[in-house]
This record gives C-alpha cells, structure tokens and sequence, in this order.
C-alpha cells in the first residue's frame, strides 16, 4: 500500500471529437474529422464521430459520472468549428457558446475544476482548405481562436492546454495518412507543422501571459505524448538510438519550449540535415526557426502537460533504408523498434510497461528543467468487457511508477489524469478499442452509461487517496 501525496489532483479526460457527436448541430461546420472519416478506409471499423456518445445532449450525466468518481479534475476539449463555424474569429456560434458555458458551470456547481484544451485535433475544415497547419497563417488564425475561448469562458476555466499532442496531428495526420486530414507528405510535411504549431502555442500563451492572465490568474500550457523510448540493448550504438528516438518523438517539441537554449534537438538537426542532403535537397527539410522566434517560443508554458500510455526500443541495428518511406519521419529516425518480450495491448501504443512511466517523467525532469508535471493522459485500450482487470493493473502499475518518479527521482507530479472517461471515437481504430472506465451503450439512442470494474476501483483510489495492490473492486450495476 502507497499513500498518494496531498498534492496530487486526480480527473478523468476526454476530447471533443471524440464524444460529443451533434457534429452539424446549430451552426457548426464540418471538422477535419468530419472529412476524413468518410473516406472509405480511412477508419479501420468504418465507423465515425458523428454522434458517439452523444455528449452534446447528455453532458449533464458525464458530469454525475465524475462526481460518482470523486475527482478533482474534467480535462475536455472545445470543438473550434463548434465555436468559430467559418473557422475565424468574425463569427461566434451562440449555440456553441452555450452549450460550453453550460457544461463549464454545471461542472463548477458540483466541485470539478474544468480543465480545457483549446486544440484536441479537430480543425476546421474551411481552414484545413487553406492548409490548414502547413500554413504559416495558422499561428494567427489559432491566437484569434484563443482570444475568443479566454474572453468567453476565462473567468471560471483557470487551467488552459493550447494544443494536445502536436507529434501525433503532425506526423500522423500531414506526414502519414493514418489521421485527419490524410495528407501523406512524409518528410515534409509534419516538419513545416511542427515550426507552426509550435508559433502558433507560444502565441497564444504570449497572448494568456499579457492580456487576460493578470486578472484571469490561471495558467497555459501545452501537452506533449511523452512514451518512453530507449535502446534494444546497453550497446552504445542502441543507447544513442533510444536517446536519438525520444528527441524526435518528444525533444521536437519540448525542446523549442522548455530547455534554456530553445530551438530544436541538435540531433534532429543533425539527422534531418544529413538525411536531405544523401537524398538531394538543397536545403534540409527540417525549416529553420530564426533567432527571434527561438526565442519568442522559449518559456512559453507554465507546465509540462504529459501524456503517456507505452515504451518502445530501438535499435539501427538491423535497420535497412526502404523500411520506411524516403524521406519520412520514420526514416530520419532510422531506427526500427519492438516491444521485447512485452505482451502488446489491443492496441499497442498501450501495451503495458509500466516502468516506461518512471523512466519518461525523470527524462522530462532532467531535459526540460525540472517543469511542473501535470499528467493528463494515460490509459488502456481493450476490446471492451465490464470486468476490466487487465485495465486496473494496468493503472495501478503505472501510478505505482508514477509513485516511484515522485519520492525516489523526485519528479514534480502535481496532476494524475485517467484517458478515458468512457468509451468513445478512438480515431482511426473506430468505436472498436475501449479506453473508457465507463461502458457505452452504442445500440441505446440515449448512449447509456455503464461503470466498468476499473471505476469502482479508480473510486476507491481517490477516496483514500491510496494504491492498494490487494484492493479487488466489486463491480455493481449502475446506469448512468
């Protein structure tokens, strides 16, 4: 048995897209992901987030989930084109002012504390039309976008996340196919994004810091997916691939943020240039930040927003070039990775190696300048069933990790985040994989709820505020 500190908040997560539905309700526009998933393939089960689990019109029964739960903290996502139906600031939808000053408030009236991120990967399609984030533009259109959500709901939301995971709508969505929108610009493409967001956050923090936090008094952040990788082996050359591999993955993006140099990873640099050279370009294809925007970037968050779900291990060792695309993200890399011996999850970013977390919050001490660490994702994908036990051990390993990065590496944890609330749209995996602690019920046209075994147990957790390995959690049939 562990006893939690006293200064660790617990919530539970979700995102726009992923469970409201109404997805042409009122005013709103079509998203990115409204696009995309009509693509046919472009889903694995070809199904969508059109209605989901229907949060637009039962938000008040999320919110007595949480309360049944006991937590401290809702971290959700305000769906952009909701808010801005042309995608710019000229329009304001009022239903879609509503319906978020509705929840916000319901939330505040029963003791939870709304955490609120402006981007959780559901742009506009209008915007996506112009580019979308490969267009330099982009940093100005999401800082009108930012001004918009602090006048209207900065009075009450005092935890503000700019962008939720940049790696993954960058690669995954402009330098792969795999998310919206699709564009498949490998090597190019997710390297022009990640200059963007990258603006485009420290604008709207710039934009917090200057004009709303002096009588606002919250703070702004960005979250960053921070999975561990490391070597296949102790061999040097492995160690110096896992270290290469959490630049990419993670360094690209908390670099610029938080080290006290600012700009991207020298490895990256390195790689990238090296790589565009061999393949023919006249430049590298990793854009430059200049001196002035290093420095307009550094120190433009007041937390590390941390996501994490798995580890990986490289290796360059049995890398051959053709494994991947030229040139690509993968092959800058230029390393192939594996589980070793771990059993993979239903979906394997969430395979269980539970020392990975440890491991990933000690390296964003010792890199990132010892940062408030909030954790606001980490979670594990099943294929669904009430009696979720592989899912308890799962968390109760990882905090036990988390436990261990707090009192031994004394790792600044002040925020344990469960991904997710209930079952939902899991991208490009459909409705198939389950991350929610709550069952839905997608043949009910009410969606009804369903708590599984991991929230009576994820309950008791935040009750007495301590990790019992012995605990079993009895679950009973409750609706929602």
């Amino acid at each position: 048995m562990r006893k939690i500190p006293e200064n660790i908040k617990f919530g539970v997560a979700s995102a726009a897209y992923q469970i409201e539905g109404g997805w042409n309700a009122a005013d709103k526009s079509p998203s990115i992901w409204d696009t995309f998933c009509r693509k046919p393939g472009a889903i694995l089960d070809g199904t969508n987030g059109e209605d989901t689990c229907k949060s637009y019109e039962y938000y008040k029964r999320d919110i007595e989930m949480i309360k049944f739960l006991g937590v401290q903290i809702y971290r959700f996502s305000i769906s952009w084109p909701r808010i801005l139906p042309e995608g710019f600031s000229n329009k304001i939808s009022k239903v879609g002012t509503e319906y978020y000053n509705n929840l916000i408030n319901e939330l505040i009236a029963n003791g939870i504390e709304p955490v609120v991120t402006i981007y959780h990967w559901d742009l506009p399609q209008k915007l996506q039309d112009l580019g979308g984030w490969a267009n330099p533009e982009i940093a100005v259109w999401f800082e009108d976008y930012a001004r918009v959500l602090y006048e209207l709901f900065g009075d009450r939301v005092k935890t503000w996340i700019t962008l939720n995971e940049p790696k993954q709508f960058g690669v995954f969505g402009y330098g792969m196919s795999r998310f919206a929108p699709g564009l498949n610009i490998s090597g190019i493409a997710e390297y022009l994004v990640a200059k963007n967001l990258l603006l485009a956050h420290a604008r709207a923090w710039h934009l917090y810091d200057k004009e709303f936090r002096p009588s606002q008094k919250g703070i702004c952040g960005l979250t960053i997916a921070t999975d561990y990788r490391e070597g296949e082996t102790d061999f040097p050359e492995d160690v110096i691939t896992g270290q290469e591999a959490m630049d990419f993955e993670v360094g690209l993006y908390s670099h610029p943020i938080f080290s006290t140099e600012g700009g991207f990873p020298e490895s990256v640099i390195r790689r990238i240039g090296q790589k565009s050279v061999e393949q023919g370009y006249p430049r590298s294809r990793l854009p430059e930040l200049s001196k002035e925007e290093i420095e307009f970037i550094k120190g433009t968050s007041d937390f590390y927003g941390f996501n994490h779900y798995s580890t990986r291990f490289y290796t360059r060792s049995t890398y051959k070039e053709g494994t991947f695309p030229v040139p690509s993200y993968e092959d800058d890399i230029g390393g192939v990775f594996s589980l070793k011996d771990y059993k993979p999850a239903a979906i394997i970013h969430s395979t269980a190696i539970p020392a990975g977390m440890r491991k990933a919050l000690k390296w964003v001490k010792d890199n990132c300048n010892d940062p408030e660490i909030l954790i606001l994702e980490n979670g594990f994908g099943d294929l669904g069933g009430l009696e979720d036990v592989d899912r308890i051990s799962y968390l109760a390993d990882y905090i036990n990790s988390m436990l261990d990065a707090i009192e031994i590496d004394k790792c600044n944890v002040t925020m344990y985040t469960v991904w997710s609330l209930m079952d939902n749209f899991e991208w490009c995996s459909g409705l198939r994989i389950k991350f929610g602690i709550f069952e839905i019920n997608y043949d009910d046209e009410e969606r009804t709820r369903r708590p599984k075994s991991s929230a009576f147990w994820f309950r008791h957790l935040v009750a007495t505020r301590t990790l019992d390995h012995n605990y079993k959690a009895v679950r009973k049939e409750l609706l929602f």
